[in-house]
């Protein structure tokens, strides 16, 4: 499996049948997503081949709905999964047909047509499909929506469910618990228990990997110039823990008496090779230490450690933000109106708030990546916003590492690629890798990508939405030190209880209510169900 020209897994056999449950794990980079492309059709393999039985359902990390722009409401996308709007649309144009010229050949096509659909549980798979809608956090009102109005983390949830709802022979899911909150993620566990296909999951939520994997394929590339392979171990993600910490704990054992040996007869060589009498001898000792290297182990590698520190904010007004009136809605309902907040220099705002609640929308108004349709909102003196988008909207796909950092250095700021690499390193996106293009990224590297990028800003404020989904633990706790620390304004939207913890907020805002309160721990309750 090649990506960017490098070639990443290597001869990784492996055969899934139904009913198993397989959790594939590694770090960041290791080529999880890149191998769940090749799975899922999406890309094709260097050498080898992939057979695919059944039906197959694929959720990408990133998903993009081809028919998101084409007005096409939610539920019809979900129905699409089993072909039913395609049904629907027939029987629609069949009716028009029989209004518009009543013939008998015509009511007989819509009625035979109208009757075959009703026999084969047509209109109740709509039914089916906003009941597992809803299970995953979608109101059964932004069903009848168009894709387009939704936000990143809502079209994501739809495109679960049209996988789900098509009742594929074998699901590959990529991080599916990403943009859910506790209810919808109790939901699909559930869903996935009683699960009857093959499944494949690649997730760093370690609930989902103990409750629904029984065997578990560890990519094992422990540096982004290693060729990785593919390691089985059987059972769940917990006794997978347990055995592959064995596995490390007797390969870092075996490969210290590897090297002790072959530093023994090094030294037998180093001794005797000059003289002519032992060169025989040493010349077979050579020929040994040679085999040895060719059957030599690797001890584990710790991956390198993420050292992230964000640079001090430039000096700014007391006030960093003010916000009043703010209402937003796309063409429907009204997502959040009356909005008003003011954040002062240093504070740090949590926006909580129900799946749908306009917690993202807010974060792209603030960023300019829209306007309210009510309302306004003023920075403060010398205020300058960086913006984490969550779906990773600011990264041109089509762009290398370095290039799209490049474009991120505001004007007046002079950064040469030295330093621009710096940065990049900082979140272990280093060497050749800077020169590939983003859209070939993982999602925990693209993360790393966008984080980089605020850092070229000299920002003193930060608008992060979700700015730990796809990392794992330790890049998650790189970036939570490097910010508990960093004295500028944060406004924070975040499932990640953990991580809220730890930049300790001073205010919440409450969506779509707009109530204001000052944070205490009674409020982290509910960051895992927003």
């Amino acid at each position: 499996m090649e990506v960017g020209g490098r070639l990443l897994v290597d001869s990784a056999s492996f055969t899934v049948m139904p009913r198993d449950k397989v959790g594939i794990v590694g770090r960041n980079g290791a080529g999880k997503t890149s191998l769940f492309k090749v799975l899922g059709g999406a890309n094709e393999p260097k050498s080898g081949h992939v057979l695919r039985k059944g039906g197959f359902g694929y959720l990408p990390q990133d998903p993009k709905i081809d028919s998101a722009l084409d007005g096409r409401s939610c539920v019809t996308h979900v129905l699409s999964g089993r072909g039913i709007d395609d049904e629907i649309t027939r029987i629609e144009k069949l009716r028009i047909a029989m209004e518009e010229n009543p013939d008998e050949r015509n009511v007989t096509r819509y009625s035979d047509a109208e009757e075959a659909f009703r026999t084969t549980g047509g209109y109740a798979s709509e039914s089916e499909a906003r009941a597992m809608a809803a299970g995953l956090g979608i109101p059964d009102a932004r069903l009848d929506q168009p894709i387009s109005t939704l936000s990143g983390g809502e079209r994501r949830r739809v495109e679960l469910a049209r996988i789900l709802f098509a009742g594929s022979d074998v699901l590959c899911l990529d991080e599916p618990t990403n943009h859910l909150d506790v209810d919808a993620k109790a939901w699909l566990l559930g869903f996935l228990r009683q699960y009857k296909g093959a499944l494949l999951v690649i997730s760093h939520d370690l609930e989902l990997l103990d409750e629904s994997i029984t065997r578990v394929l560890h990519l094992d590339r422990a540096t982004e110039h290693d060729v990785g392979e593919v390691v089985e171990y059987r059972g769940t993600y917990s006794q997978y823990q347990r055995a592959r910490a064995d596995d490390e704990a007797r390969l870092a054992k075996k490969a210290v008496l590897q090297a002790k040996e072959i530093d023994r007869l090094q030294t037998v060589v180093d001794r005797f090779g000059a003289k002519a009498t032992k060169a025989a001898m040493a010349h077979s000792v050579e020929k040994r230490i040679a085999r040895l290297e060719t059957q030599r182990v690797r001890g584990p590698q710790s991956g390198k450690t993420m050292t992230v520190r964000f640079p001090d904010p430039p000096k700014c007004g007391e006030t960093v933000i003010r916000a009043s009136g703010m209402c937003k809605a796309y063409g429907g309902p009204t997502i959040f109106e009356d909005i008003d907040f003011d954040l002062g220099r240093g504070e740090r705002l949590l926006v909580l708030g129900l799946n749908g609640a306009g917690k993202t929308s807010l974060l792209r108004i603030l960023a300019g990546e829209t306007v309210a349709d009510l309302g306004d909102f003023e920075f403060g003196y010398q205020v300058h916003a960086g913006y984490y988008a969550q779906e990773h909207d600011n990264l041109r796909t089509d762009q290398s590492l370095l290039d799209n950092i490049r474009d991120a250095v505001p004007d007046g700021i002079n950064l040469g690629e030295t330093q621009l690499r710096g940065l990049l390193g900082m979140f272990g996106l280093s060497g050749e890798k800077v020169f590939q293009e983003s859209g070939t990224l993982s999602g925990g590297e693209k993360t790393k990508l966008a984080l980089a990028m605020l850092m070229v800003g000299r920002n003193n404020l930060l608008l992060l939405d979700e700015p730990t989904n796809n990392l794992d633990p330790p890049s998650r706790q790189a970036v939570a030190d490097a910010l508990v620390d960093w004295p500028g304004a944060i406004i924070l939207v975040s499932h990640d209880e953990e991580f809220v913890r730890e930049l300790a907020p001073t205010k919440v805002l409450l969506m779509p209510d707009g109530d204001v309160d000052y944070f205490s721990e009674d409020w982290l309750d509910l960051v895992s169900m927003s």
